[in-house]
């Protein structure tokens, strides 16, 4: 989905997820039917977060993703978080079953999917109990009175009902049949009962769009397409989202509905779309061939959270992009370093455990000195682990991972949108330096969304590169000859020859290499010229300054790094707000680190950094510029919340 926005960009001041104005007014309505209209209120919001949760099953990533596009098309600033379980059908009815999907939308520029929901729409008990303590005593809960019966009420340890023995009074609760309702408006269909309950999923979203006036056209379309083959279900599942949408207006239970205005204010002009982290990363890949006038080549192999930057590219092969799915991880790089040796911009996707069982192929990378991209999604761990949650525990691995001295430069996106961006940065980096380089990502920015402005093509880097051609080096006698390890004396990247290419042979392999002409050597002082000369080559590749956000002149500095961003930044919002001073960096480059990155850690009496791991960047900030770094760590698969956030910073300010 895309919209235009015209408007100047005008950041909101307040913080995200700070309470704002509601207006009330009395509006007039219309069925989807067309039934007479009538008289309901309508009250004006600034913001809201709903979640959708229920079982695995029942169609909760689809139903938010649905009310995640009409929203984006609407207009507003978003931000989500989709969260389910790893098994690909959890246990109906149990607790490690619940998928949920949260949603905050707004009027004004927002960074995170909000601390707590608004709105809880529960499929059934597992779903409200595994839910019920995020929300505030206020906050809307509509739920499916049909599975509140014994057994799965038992299922997740409900002696009594929760409907009926008063321990939801502090919320406003919305009872109703979803599950019969649904096979009510779909009983001319000619559906099983199973089929039909299917699509209580719809039901719920006519009714959610209903209460906040999204669109429903896009939706309909989208239903339509998604279920072309089979027309019959297609308009089963339309007929229950218009049976929704004509519940919520037609019943005396919803007797308000809910305005959130465009977020026009929030946007620079453009053209915007929302995106994935994965998708916003894909494109990026793409954007970087394109760019630099080469064929993308991933080699891959399926990982959760990775796999849909694989699914992503296997469509575009108009682009010039080749997908392989290998056997293995170990194969599936040593076919993109195959690619990258040929003169191909290549590409490996992967996450945690899959790095650990690439380390090999990323230190001959780093011995032929060729671009590679390597593109981890991190998740919870080890081992397995958690597959489906997001943690920020890989940056030691990425940074010393390999045997020997292999350094590679770590590049992290910040938010979903800006994996674009750093994807591109990642292709340059290697490109120019001839070296793998990992895209360091995680689940919280791979399955999250938000607004993204579509750049122009202008606006994009150049990133072509100049393949050897001939003889580079002039030898004793005079001869011309090509070596393959003469550096560039401004990068130290070495030639890219292509393979074929007449008189550029010369010799790979994983055995250390002479400088200059690259024949094997063992000896000593070759090899610790080259152990430092490729350090030396990382250390020396060129990165912006570190910008630092400080308006009051703070004495304490929080410092993070890749998806901490949203909730960081919305946390130091909220201290500004109330008055306490604080500053905010944010770095994308972990390796180099900016070069003025020491110079500002010495302004500050004190450095926060906040991690979804147990201090790792804290860990190398503290080894290389011996800063008291304080850590603020979180690793139980989520993200941070912006107030917990807030809470943490703001006693650390005054210790």
């Amino acid at each position: 989905m895309t919209s235009q926005v015209s408007s100047p960009a005008e950041k909101a001041d307040g913080a995200d997820g700070a309470d704002g104005a509601n207006d009330t007014v009395v509006g007039e309505q219309r069925s989807m039917a067309g039934q007479k209209p009538f008289e309901k209120e309508i009250r004006r919001l600034d913001r809201v977060i709903i979640r959708f949760a229920g079982d695995s099953g029942d169609g909760m990533q689809l139903t938010g993703d649905r009310f995640t596009s009409e929203t984006a098309t609407f207009g507003n600033d978003l931000s989500t978080l989709p969260n389910f379980p790893a098994e690909i059908r959890a246990p109906a009815g149990t607790l490690p079953g619940v998928s949920s999907f949260q949603l905050h939308f707004a009027d004004h520029d927002i960074l995170t999917p909000g601390d707590a929901p608004n709105v809880l729409v529960a499929m059934n008990p597992a779903a409200l109990k595994a839910n019920i303590a995020d929300l505030p005593r206020g906050a809307e809960i509509i739920v499916n009175t049909d599975e509140f019966t014994k057994r799965p009420m038992a299922k997740v340890g409900y002696a009594t009902s929760p409907l009926e023995d008063g321990s939801l009074d502090a919320y406003n609760v919305h009872p109703v049949p979803l599950t019969s309702m649904t096979i009510e408006a779909l009983k001319d269909f000619g559906l099983s009962r199973k089929e039909a309950e299917r699509s209580k999923n719809m039901f719920a979203l006519g009714l959610l769009s209903w209460m906040y006036h999204r669109p429903t056209e896009g939706t309909e379309r989208f239903l339509r397409t998604k279920f072309a083959k089979k027309p019959r279900i297609a308009e089963a599942n339309v007929a229950a989202f218009r049976a929704g949408w004509n519940f919520g207006e037609t019943t005396e239970d919803f007797a308000v509905s809910y305005e959130v205005a465009p977020a026009t204010r929030a946007f620079p002009p453009g053209t915007y779309r929302n995106i994935s982290g994965n998708l916003a990363l894909s494109y990026g890949l793409i954007a970087a061939s394109q760019q630099a006038d080469l064929p993308l080549y991933l080699g891959s192999y399926p990982i959760t959270p990775a796999s849909d930057i694989l699914h992503e590219l296997s469509k575009h092969k108009n682009f010039g992009v080749r997908t392989f799915q290998a056997e293995d991880e170990i194969a599936a790089i040593g076919a993109a370093l195959g690619a990258a040796f040929g003169g191909q911009l290549a590409v490996t996707t992967t996450s945690g455990p899959g790095v650990a069982l690439k380390s090999e192929t990323i230190g001959l990378a780093v011995s032929l000195e060729l671009p590679l991209l390597v593109v981890a999604i991190q998740r919870g761990g080890p081992s397995t682990g958690l597959p489906t949650k997001t943690e920020q525990a890989d940056l030691l691995q990425a940074m010393y991972g390999r045997n020997g001295e292999a350094p590679v430069p770590i590049v992290a996106p910040r938010t979903p949108a800006d994996c674009f961006d750093a994807a591109m940065d990642a292709a340059r980096i290697a490109l120019t330096y001839r070296t793998p380089v990992f895209l360091l990502s995680d689940g919280y920015l791979a399955n999250g969304s938000e607004p993204w402005r579509i750049p122009e093509i202008d606006e994009l880097p150049d990133l072509r590169v100049q393949f050897a051609t001939g003889p580079n080096h002039e030898l004793a006698d005079g001869t011309e000859a090509f070596w393959p390890y003469k550096r560039d004396p401004q990068t130290l990247a070495r030639p890219w020859a292509v393979p074929g290419t007449p008189g550029l042979e010369h010799r790979i392999g994983g055995i250390e290499k002479q400088d200059g002409t690259g024949n094997i050597s063992y000896d000593p002082a070759n090899h610790d010229f080259m152990v430092r000369t490729r350090q030396a080559k990382v250390d020396g590749i060129e990165v912006p300054d570190l910008q630092v956000d400080d308006p009051d002149r703070a004495r304490t500095l929080v410092l993070g790094w890749g998806s901490t961003y949203g909730p960081i930044t919305a946390a130091v919002r909220r201290l500004r707000t109330a008055g306490t001073p604080i500053a905010q960096a944010h770095l994308r480059h972990l390796n180099p680190f900016p070069r003025n990155l020491g110079e500002i850690l010495g302004r500050y009496e004190k450095v926060v950094v906040p991690e979804m791991n147990l201090g790792q960047l804290a860990t190398l900030l503290r080894a290389k510029y011996l800063v008291d770094a304080h850590s603020y760590n979180q690793v139980n698969g989520m993200p941070f919340k912006a107030e917990q956030l807030a809470t943490a910073l703001k006693e650390a300010t005054h210790d």
